[in-house]
């Protein structure tokens, strides 16, 4: 693809997630929130956001496919590219449901476009604190148009690493390990704890439970930003085969190149 394709692309994803995070932003005060699928919450405002982001984007790219949370019956939608060109949005319209559902502001909008499985786009947008995450092929990471870059930070009691909410027991040591040797952070977003290595604000995390929509534009721009993200067998997480995707969990440890190793050393104990 051109670059000035690829740059359109980013600006259409960059309106697309200003304008989904500032809508969720007016819904706080009249958030209404339901049990989906048994194990997650979910809000009227998270299908809003979708939809607009979708619109948005069709606007210009009514040809393009895409993958998205919230579909019907507690299921994810899917709408296929309707052009040979194998384009994908990767969309999480609220990322952090559980925190956005009980007025805690650590929630994100997350946009990835995908090119044949390679991700080409990534968006990322903290409303709460209007930071725009940003990437694109041969092009920076960026936050608010300024270059950032994943730290180089060693493992320390003074360094920060993102767990998950929730982790098995088979990597309860390794866990016990992280907080007894980090700041470690709960944050309750994946979006943002990848926003956080690639500005160099943690050095790592790690996800167990995480969708395609939770870490496609936040792998993206951590590994734009100079870290490494795969999963335990030290395998990356792209190319995808979005059209055999079926909401399958993705495992995966991101990091600065410092401290990558250790991590996966640690968790494969």
């Amino acid at each position: 693809m051109e670059h000035s394709d690829i740059r359109k692309m980013l600006e259409i994803g960059i309106v697309a997630a200003r304008l989904a995070g500032q809508r969720a932003m007016e819904g706080l005060k009249y958030v209404k929130s339901s049990i989906k699928n048994g194990n997650e919450i979910v809000t009227e405002v998270d299908s809003i956001c979708q939809e607009l982001v979708i619109n948005t984007i069709k606007g210009s790219y009514p040809d393009h496919g895409f993958l998205a949370e919230e579909g019907q019956d507690g299921k994810m939608l899917v709408q296929q590219p309707r052009s040979s060109e194998s384009i994908w949005w990767v969309i999480d319209p609220i990322d952090g449901t559980n925190n956005y559902a009980h007025g805690l502001l650590n929630f994100s909008v997350s946009i990835a476009a995908l090119h044949e499985g390679m991700p080409i786009v990534g968006v990322i947008f903290d409303p709460a604190t209007e930071s725009m995450y940003t990437a694109a092929k041969d092009m920076d990471a960026e936050l608010n148009s300024s270059r950032i870059q994943v730290s180089e930070e060693e493992i320390s009691k003074f360094s920060s690493f993102g767990v998950d909410s929730h982790f098995t027991d088979d990597k309860l040591e390794a866990y016990t390990k992280i907080i007894k040797t980090t700041r470690f952070r709960n944050l309750g977003t994946t979006a943002l704890h990848l926003s956080y290595i690639a500005k160099g604000s943690m050095n790592g995390m790690i996800t167990s439970i995480a969708k395609l929509w939770d870490i496609a534009a936040g792998a993206f721009i951590v590994e734009t930003a100079g870290g490494i993200v795969t999963d335990l067998n030290n395998k990356s997480v792209f190319p995808v085969d979005i059209d055999k995707y079926n909401e399958e969990n993705y495992c995966i440890l991101a990091a600065n190149k410092k401290t990558h190793s250790e991590f996966l050393k640690l968790f494969n104990k």
